[in-house]
């Protein structure tokens, strides 16, 4: 395997969200020499692995409750009122990095559940953001991952519908649009982040451009499934990487153009990796 050209996408990479909880995390690590966050601050663990090797404490909602008199990270991806509550009852100081789009997708949740509206939200079940969503409404709201689950449920002739932040715009406006057909009132509230929304048109203009397509994400993170089947669904010859060590020769051909790219969640320095092992060519 030699000559390969290798590009990155320019557009790939985090999102300002996680640009501004991994750089409040390094400050606060550079001062006192550890942090506790709560979950992981983000959905790459090798990004994670990076952090903890520089003193970050990722602790779960049990380990909150015994902790005392501490800082901890809440990260991007936002957090229920329950969680306030137990940082004030045991002398918590929470540096709050929730992201600036997730917080007023709280806010308008919470205005529609003190008005006693029906809330439906299209997201992943059990996902961070979307456990801080339903926090809003006492966990009355009903979380649902595609429409088919949607029609599951005995539905009011008038709904309130919103959308965790990195869903895809396309399937949310088809969801309020099957809804209408059907005899539905909805009240579709678009709180999705275009900077993570715009990512589907042009990573497709990015994929189509090169022989072979790098997708590097963490496997936890969902927004990297959603945009590594863009991809693929653009660019068949696309493959997913976690780590550099993924890498399989077999994959390219002398000459291939590689174009590689990433989720909201995925690290420029973890992409520019796997350039580099390409262009040592000791994958």
């Amino acid at each position: 395997m030699r000559n390969l050209q290798v590009t990155i996408d320019s557009n790939s990479g985090f999102c300002f969200g996680v640009v501004y909880a991994i750089q409040m995390a390094e400050d606060i690590l550079d001062e006192q020499g550890y942090l506790y966050c709560l979950g992981d601050i983000v959905h790459n663990d090798v990004e994670v692995e990076r952090l903890q090797q520089r003193g970050l404490r990722i602790i779960d909602h049990a380990q909150l409750r015994e902790l005392r008199n501490e800082s901890v990270l809440i990260r991007a991806h936002g957090e229920p009122p329950q969680t306030y509550h137990v940082a004030m009852q045991n002398n918590l100081t929470l540096i709050d990095a929730s992201c600036p789009v997730v917080l007023k997708l709280q806010n308008r949740i919470k205005t529609s559940y003190d008005k006693d509206e029906r809330i439906f939200i299209y997201g992943k079940h059990g996902h961070a953001e979307v456990m801080g969503l339903l926090g809003q409404t006492s966990n009355k709201a009903v979380v649902f991952e595609s429409v088919e689950e949607l029609m599951q449920h005995e539905l009011p002739s008038k709904i309130t519908l919103y959308s965790q932040t990195t869903k895809s715009t396309n399937s949310f406006y088809n969801i309020k649009n099957t809804l209408e057909q059907q005899g539905y009132e909805v009240d579709a509230n678009d709180t999705i982040c275009r900077q993570v929304s715009n990512r589907d048109k042009d990573l497709r203009k990015f994929a189509a451009q090169f022989d072979k397509i790098i997708f590097v994400s963490g496997t936890k993170s969902s927004n990297g499934k959603v945009l590594y089947q863009v991809c693929k669904d653009t660019n068949p010859a696309t493959y997913f990487v976690s780590k550099v060590e993924e890498l399989q020769p077999e994959w390219f051909a002398d000459g291939d153009t590689v174009g590689i790219c990433g989720a909201t969640s995925t690290p420029m320095w973890l992409m520019e990796e796997v350039r580099d092992a390409l262009l040592r060519q000791t994958v």
